[in-house]
């Protein structure tokens, strides 16, 4: 990602995943895993958060949080594509 770029952030949260899966997805979007946690491209970088939230008195299910940065005329599609493939998988 350019530091020369006007960047800006997004955060999105998806129950259902896991961050396996989701780093899955954004490597199909065009990012490189860096570490369990992040996911990066040239023009953005996405930052997962995972945790488990209670649906009822006794079930929970995973929840993905993901915090994209980057260019601002690139996010809005990236988060438009990545929330499609995520919502097919979760919840």
């Amino acid at each position: 990602m350019s530091d020369d770029a006007a960047t800006a952030t997004r955060e999105k949260s998806f129950r259902g995943i896991s961050k396996r899966l989701a780093r899955h997805y954004l490597g199909n979007l065009g990012g490189k895993e860096v570490d369990e946690d992040t996911v990066v491209a040239d023009d953005w970088r996405a930052t997962l958060d995972s945790g488990k939230v209670s649906v009822g008195p006794t079930m929970s299910l995973t929840e993905v949080t993901v915090s994209f940065e980057g260019d601002p005329e690139v996010l809005d599609g990236l988060v438009e594509r990545f929330s499609q493939k995520a919502m097919r998988a979760g919840g």
